[in-house]
């Protein structure tokens, strides 16, 4: 049996793909709304088939690529939930997860795959959506289930919760299984930066490691309606803090060898992650490239699925439609 296919759908910068094409899965088509994202999937992976196009306007008929494949993936943008309930719901986030399950009429994927937040899963305000998900793919005869997974459980450097739901054919839907973490304990933000923050002279970026000791806090991209960069909330702003990190902003470069550390006198004796610091939080691997200014490429990472997330899916997904002990003939 060859490679596995998919489509993946809202790719941003391209991290469940990335992490689908580590699990042994090739792309069919990638698709987002965003230009410069479009740009940083291109400058990775010039071979990709990749649509600048809003799903809710992609017509499959138009790509007959896309239909038949093994697997439809969505990073999709994030619904309302706790973490976000002062933001004003425009409602197109759940329109974009009703269009990703009316693609499912269309395509015809062995399996589905929808990364959101954990309240997808579980949350009473989500609970229309979840009714709607499992009518329409049990109608077409699909096996639905939800989960979430942290990010930090699979070599993620960051606590990052993950609500999936997930639907796979009948025929193959029991040997499915959620990715189950690997052993081993989490990776230390000083652990994952140390050698960048090392990387322009500064001597003290082994003792700055040492304070970094734990996972970061979730990242988050920020909308487009709203300022500049920064790593979050003010509660994930504290934590950083306790690790010497200014979270209010994000650095151009790393810290030089005149930069003084010393987080007792305030922000500007703390250090600033950069883009491509956050993008190694996130599971990018050092030589994946985000296009944009700053911010612009800020927000693709904040707003990515990490690469080992979708790797780990890919694999679940992909033990599961290999399997040699299908549940009926009916595929």
């Amino acid at each position: 049996m060859g490679a596995l296919s998919f489509v993946d759908v809202c790719s941003g910068a391209g991290g469940m793909a990335l992490g689908l094409e580590q699990a042994g899965f090739e792309p069919r088509l990638l698709l987002d709304e965003d230009e410069v994202a479009v740009q940083t999937l291109k400058s990775n992976r010039p071979r990709w088939n990749i649509l600048q196009t809003d799903l809710l306007n992609f017509d499959p008929a138009e790509h007959p690529e896309s239909y038949d494949v093994d697997l439809l993936a969505a990073g999709l943008p994030r619904v309302k939930s706790s973490a976000t309930a002062r933001r004003v719901d425009s409602g197109l986030e759940e329109q974009l997860l009703k269009a990703t399950v009316y693609l499912v009429h269309a395509i015809k994927p062995r399996a589905v795959l929808i990364e959101n937040v954990p309240e997808l899963t579980h949350a009473d305000s989500h609970g229309a959506f979840r009714e709607f998900a499992r009518t329409e793919l049990d109608h077409l005869g699909y096996t639905f289930s939800k989960f979430v997974m942290n990010a930090v459980d699979f070599g993620v450097p960051q606590n990052r919760r993950h609500g999936i739901l997930v639907a796979v054919r009948q025929r193959w839907a029991e040997a499915f299984r959620p990715p189950v973490s690997p052993s081993g304990g989490p990776v230390t933000v000083g652990t994952a930066l140390g050698s960048s923050m090392a990387a322009r002279g500064w001597a003290d970026a082994v003792r700055w490691a040492a304070q970094a000791d734990q996972p970061a806090p979730t990242l988050v991209g920020g909308s487009k309606n709203r300022g500049g960069a920064d790593l979050g909330p003010r509660g994930a702003k504290r934590k950083w803090a306790t690790m010497g990190v200014n979270a209010h902003t994000v650095g151009d470069k790393v810290p030089g060898p005149e930069f003084v550390w010393d987080p007792e006198l305030g922000r500007d004796n703390m250090v600033k992650l950069t883009v491509e610091q956050a993008a190694l939080l996130q599971g990018f691997p050092s030589t994946w490239q985000i296009c944009g200014r700053k911010t612009a490429r800020y927000r693709q990472v904040g707003h990515a699925t990490p690469p080992p997330v979708g790797k780990a899916l890919g694999r679940a997904v992909s033990e599961a439609l290999i399997s040699d002990s299908p549940v009926s003939a009916a595929g």
